[in-house]
């Protein structure tokens, strides 16, 4: 890490499948804070020891926190970067030159403290990314000619015909030749009901087989696939990012060749026209005064404050940069599946014929998804009595359409529009599809009994999180991988007027770099597949402890709850933060700006200057800690503990059911199904209208 004071020597290489990524360093293992412990000790221990191993313990002290960043520095040097730990190496050696031991080993164990909570703070670890490598299998059938063979997939060869057995994955992305069947690509797309594909149909690397087996002809090798290119999208964004963010080195520059130039002239012209020996002392003291001790300490001290209120509620940041980041951000860009939903489908409502009971829908539909593993199917089962229910006999996929089957003696299906005409029941049908919702139609004994929409239900909280982000002066857009029919009913019930849908993992990355026109951007999602843009954005923000690793991974911001109020609040908590920042830069600045001409005059002595150190230092950790404090970071228990319970208690009897357990509750569940208005879904044959296929 002490390199990266001055750049990496070398890029980092991006993960593959045969190198995958390391896992992290916990923060006692980041040797720059171990080294600085040491360095620590030692200088304590060197306090209370008598002449000469009180020298010895210092000049230890020095050697063990200079390791830190020394020859990362000597070695920039060399490549000719100049960096903070430039200035702090030649401070060193200029008290060491004075005879001030102890001062140069405080320098070094001070700058060993500020390297390792810097790195360690904007540390891009990358070992999540194995999580994306390990969707794919490790071998794969495929048929060549006549023979069918088992090889490893990165044996695979575009135009290779590759055999998916029901329930598997798929080790590469192709186009399906024979076959039907539904995919779970909730990896690429984010799609939270699975899509139907047939012969043409695209599918992806990582995606998992329905019932169907298919036979898929290559387009893609392991190394070229959709996988393949999130890894090198997010690692390509992670790499630039992290050479670009630290924040002492914005101000290095100017800084260290201003100090050296400013120290050579006080040395050169006071010996032309003064004694040497004075003024090449007055250098070295200058040197020392311009040490950035306070300085460097000034932004560490107050990210580990800030961090850690933010982490007690609820809210992980990765560091100085993903702070400053967070607070500068002007537009967040809001993934649709798991982050302004729950990414749990239910049933919304049930629409029977007339003389047909609500109750018997749904226990025919129970009847034939009860041995499905469809998240229709979760949701359908879901609003039954599990005691109660017989599953069907004969139950068969109809790929594309629904399900048939046989139903206390008498045949039954359960389908899509167009599958089931819906007859009496095409203006509900409508109805239900512009509120965003999936219908599937039951037939029993060849007699249309009624419709059941299922729907994955808006946030309770999130057009309150809207609103306040809105608030704070900041655009609102949404991303998704779903249909534009879906995605347009919960824009609108959010209250988000830009959404953009039907998107790939890479489109997501394409529009934030396209909205940071407008000023930095926050990418909040929950998915793989919003990986390439959480490591895009300004901001990557991970929704819910239980986003997928790859997500975190990829984030700046990980909100552990599931309270989306947590965004604006982060963001607040962040502005605030920033504000700190600046205040403990300007501070050790404008102390360094003072001491450096008092100590080119003579007027201050080291002693002076030593003391004026320590006293900045004091100032800047006592500011910092204000970071801490987390009053733009409200506990919001009340609307988490309803929100705990808004699954338990269903309303039948109003138009489009929901799940409240209070008044209270039920004031903020929006209904989806008053107003929205959106476009025409996408041709093609999905297990249900409104599936992305």
């Amino acid at each position: 890490m002490a390199d990266a004071c001055c750049g990496t020597d070398t890029p980092t290489p991006s993960p593959s499948a045969a190198e995958p990524a390391a896992p992290p360093a916990a923060v006692w293992q980041v040797r720059e804070l171990q080294a600085a412990a040491a360095s620590g000790a030692l200088l304590l221990a060197s306090l209370f020891l008598p002449a000469p191993w009180d020298t010895a313990g210092e000049l230890a002290a020095l050697l063990v926190g200079a390791a830190t960043f020394v020859p990362g520095t000597l070695r920039g040097l060399l490549k000719g970067r100049l960096g903070v730990g430039l200035l702090m190496t030649i401070a060193a050696v200029g008290a060491v030159a004075l005879g001030e031991y102890g001062e140069a080993a405080t320098l070094a164990f001070l700058f060993s403290i500020a390297e390792g909570l810097e790195g360690y703070a904007v540390a891009r670890t990358q070992h999540g990314l194995r999580a994306l490598l390990d969707l794919v299998p490790a071998t794969a059938t495929v048929r060549r000619g006549t023979t069918e063979t088992e090889v490893a997939v990165a044996g695979l060869r575009v135009g290779d015909i590759l055999l998916v057995k029901p329930g598997e994955r798929i080790a590469t992305d192709g186009v399906v030749s024979a076959g039907r069947s539904a995919l779970d690509t909730s990896v690429v797309t984010g799609e939270s009901v699975p899509s139907e594909v047939g012969p043409g149909g695209e599918v992806f690397a990582g995606c998992v087989n329905g019932a169907g087996a298919l036979e898929i002809t290559v387009t893609a090798t392991a190394e070229d696939n959709s996988l393949a290119r999130l890894v090198h999208i997010v690692h390509e964004a992670q790499e630039r990012k992290g050479a670009s963010q630290r924040l002492a080195e914005k101000f290095a520059k100017p800084l260290v060749p201003g100090v050296l130039v400013l120290a050579a002239l006080i040395a050169v012209l006071g010996s032309l026209f003064g004694d040497p020996g004075v003024w090449i002392e007055r250098s070295l003291v200058v040197l020392v005064a311009a040490a950035p001790c306070a300085f460097a300490l000034s932004v560490p001290v107050a990210v580990v404050a800030a961090i850690g209120a933010a982490s007690k509620a609820g809210v992980l940041v990765k560091g100085g940069a993903a702070v400053e980041a967070l607070g500068k951000v002007k537009v967040v860009a809001l993934d649709k599946t798991g982050t302004l939903t729950r990414n749990e489908p239910t049933v919304i409502d049930v629409v029977p014929v007339a003389g047909t009971d609500r109750a018997r829908v749904l226990a025919v539909a129970a009847a034939l998804e009860a041995r499905s593993e469809h998240p229709l199917a979760a949701a359908i089962l879901a609003a039954v009595d599990a005691q109660a229910l017989t599953p069907g006999d004969d139950v068969e996929a109809v790929p594309g359409n629904g399900l048939t089957g046989t139903v206390n003696g008498a045949k039954a299906r359960l389908g899509k529009p167009g599958f089931i005409e819906p007859g009496p029941l095409a203006d509900d049908v409508g109805r239900l599809q512009d509120a965003g919702a999936t219908v599937v139609l039951v037939e029993h004994d060849r007699a249309l009994l009624g419709a059941v929409a299922v729907r994955d239900e808006i946030r309770p909280e999130a057009a309150e999180a809207i609103t306040a982000l809105r608030g704070q002066g900041i655009k609102v857009v949404m991303l998704t991988g779903d249909n534009a029919r879906t995605a347009a009913a919960i824009g609108a019930a959010a209250g988000i007027d830009d959404v953009r849908a039907e998107l790939l993992p890479q489109d997501k990355a394409r529009i934030v770099t396209e909205l940071q026109a407008h000023g930095p951007v926050a990418m909040v999602g929950d998915g793989i597949n919003d990986a390439p843009a959480l490591a895009t954005a300004d901001a990557g923000i991970a929704m819910g402890a239980m986003g997928s690793d790859v997500a975190i991974e990829a984030a700046d911001i990980a909100l552990m709850g599931e309270d989306l109020r947590r965004l604006p609040d982060a963001i607040a908590h962040t502005r605030a933060a920033r504000r700190v920042f600046t205040q403990n830069l300007l501070m050790s600045g404008g102390i360094l700006i003072a001491l450096v001409p008092l100590a080119a005059t003579g007027v201050l002595g080291l002693a002076t200057v030593v003391a004026s150190h320590e006293l900045a230092e004091v100032l800047v950790i006592g500011n910092g800690i204000r970071a801490g404090r987390k009053k733009h970071l409200p506990a919001h228990t009340a609307l988490r503990a309803a929100h705990k319970s808004l699954t338990r208690v269903r309303i039948p009897d109003q138009p489009t059911a929901k799940t409240v357990d209070t008044a209270t509750a039920a004031k903020v569940l929006l209904p989806l199904s008053a107003s929205a208005t959106s476009p025409a879904p996408k041709a093609g044959g999905g297990c249900c209208d409104g599936c992305n296929s």
